[in-house]
């Protein structure tokens, strides 16, 4: 059972990993609640941004009850294995985290206000799990866009770190990369608690709240 739990929380090397597939895996066309397209197109003007806070179902509800996000979708990134399967992904040897991607509109909510809704609803210390949920598609991480966003993820990172500490919590392990491939998961996936509203949800922060991102 420990060497199970190790293989999980432990990022696969490219000889270990999964092979995936050349083609897409078949998802929703458009957003349950919504009806906006998942794939575009999208506003003039929009921005993206890409976010990893554990079980992505409730971290997806979350963000798309954000005003000024205009579609969100659920999908893998970070990991090795091109177009994978969620089964491959909860197998640990895609190195893939569970992420929201979403859409947004940079004149109805800025970079930094969801920065907080990513630090507030969710624990960042944790490493590879969150909560009862144990491995590294349930890691904490920040996927940027730019080098703009990059900058203002460090920066909250910084703040909220002070929050954190003053309130006798850990150190952050949020991971805060470059935006990496972006592979959709399943059509059931997509806007799951609108489609199963007494499912699992997951999301809950620590009760500490950040100091930046509090405009619009």
């Amino acid at each position: 059972m420990f060497g199970l739990l190790r293989k999980k929380t432990a990022m696969p090397d490219a000889a270990s990993a999964l092979p995936g597939r050349a083609d897409p895996i078949p998802t929703a066309e458009h957003h349950f609640v919504t009806g906006r397209p998942l794939a575009g197109p999208y506003p003039e003007g929009s921005a993206t941004a890409m976010f990893g806070m554990g079980c992505f179902w409730g971290v997806e509800r979350r963000f798309w009850q954000v005003p000024g996000v205009w579609v969100t979708m659920v999908g893998y990134a970070g990991g090795l294995t091109p177009n994978a399967t969620y089964q491959e992904v909860c197998s640990g040897l895609t190195g893939h985290n569970e992420v929201v991607r979403l859409v947004f509109e940079p004149s109805k909510v800025s970079y930094a206000a969801l920065l907080r809704t990513f630090w507030e609803n969710h624990d960042p210390t944790q490493g590879m799990r969150q909560g009862n949920d144990v491995g590294t598609q349930y890691r904490s991480g920040i996927y940027c866009s730019d080098a703009e966003q990059e900058r203002l993820a460090r920066e909250t990172l910084a703040a909220f770190q002070e929050r954190l500490t003053a309130a006798g919590h850990g150190r952050i392990t949020t991971e805060i990369l470059p935006a990496p491939a972006f592979y959709f998961a399943e059509d059931y996936h997509q806007q799951y608690l609108a489609k199963n509203p007494g499912g699992y949800c997951g999301v809950g922060g620590m009760g500490v709240t950040c100091p930046v991102g509090t405009g619009a």
